[in-house]
C-alpha cells in the first residue's frame, strides 16, 4: 500500500486571517505584547503550545495562552481560511491511484481539523483524518507519524508526505519519509531546504505527478 500523508494548514487550505486573529487575541488578553501581523506568519503551522512558549517567553502561561486561542478559534477562526485552488482536483488525481490511501496529518486538533474538513466539502479526499489532541498528545508531528505508521500500517519505503514547513520536513526524516515541500504555503524554498526536503512543488497542479514521481524513486532535493 502506498500512502500518502498530506498537512491542511499551508498545503490543503490557507488558514493565515482565522489563526493569526487568534493568536493576537490570545495575546492581548493575556497583556503580552502583540506583534504585527507580518511578525508572527512563523506560527502557521508549528504546534501552539511551542509557539506560545516563544513568543510569552519564560514564566509565561502558555496552557492559558492555548486555552484563549482555542476559544477565539472556535468561535470566530476556524472558518476564515481558504481552500487552495486545484487542491481539491490534485488529492482526488492522486486518490484515484490504486493501492493507495491519502491521510490527512496535521498538528491542528483533529476536532478542529474534522469540522474544516466537513465545511469545505474535502471528506471524500481523505481515507484517514490525523491530528494532535486538545491535551498535548501529537503536538510533535514525528509522534503522529510514529502513531499513523503503525495504526495504518505504513511501509515508510512506500510513503511521502506534503507539507510546508521546515518542522515538518525534519518529522518526516525522522521515520525515513520523503517530502514534497508545498511553495504555494508558509514556508521559503531555503526554509525547506534547509531542512532537507526532497523535492519542492510550486503549484497543486503539479503534485498528482511528482507524488508518482517520488514514490517511484526517492531522490535529492529537486524542484517542479
Amino acid at each position: 500500500m502506498n500512502a500518502i500523508l498530506v498537512d491542511l494548514n499551508g498545503t490543503v487550505i490557507d488558514s493565515r486571517p482565522g489563526v493569526l486573529a487568534s493568536y493576537r487575541t490570545a495575546l492581548r488578553q493575556l497583556g503580552a505584547a502583540v506583534p504585527d501581523i507580518g511578525e508572527l506568519e512563523w506560527v502557521i503551522g508549528p504546534p501552539l503550545r511551542g509557539s506560545f512558549a516563544k513568543l510569552l517567553g519564560p514564566g509565561g502561561d502558555v496552557e492559558e495562552a492555548v486555552c484563549l486561542y482555542r476559544h477565539h478559534y472556535r468561535e470566530k477562526g476556524i472558518y476564515d481560511a481558504h481552500v487552495y485552488d486545484g487542491m481539491p482536483d490534485a488529492l482526488a488525481e492522486i486518490r484515484k491511484s490504486p493501492g493507495g490511501k491519502v491521510l490527512l496529518c496535521t498538528a491542528k486538533a483533529l476536532p478542529y481539523a474534522r469540522q474544516i474538513i466537513e465545511h469545505f466539502r474535502l471528506g471524500d479526499l481523505f481515507d484517514g483524518l490525523y491530528g494532535a489532541e486538545f491535551g498535548g498528545r501529537f503536538d510533535d508531528k514525528g509522534e503522529l507519524i510514529a502513531h499513523i505508521v503503525e495504526y495504518e500500517g505504513v511501509d515508510p519505503r512506500r510513503a511521502v508526505i506534503i507539507w510546508d514547513r521546515d518542522n515538518d520536513v525534519r518529522a518526516a526524516r525522522r521515520h525515513f519519509i520523503p517530502s514534497i515541500g508545498a511553495l504555494w504555503g508558509y514556508g521559503s524554498i531555503d526554509e525547506l531546504e534547509g531542512a532537507g526536503v526532497t523535492v519542492l512543488c510550486r503549484a497543486p497542479e503539479a503534485l498528482p505527478s511528482v507524488v508518482r514521481s517520488v514514490l517511484a524513486s526517492h531522490g535529492g532535493p529537486s524542484r517542479c
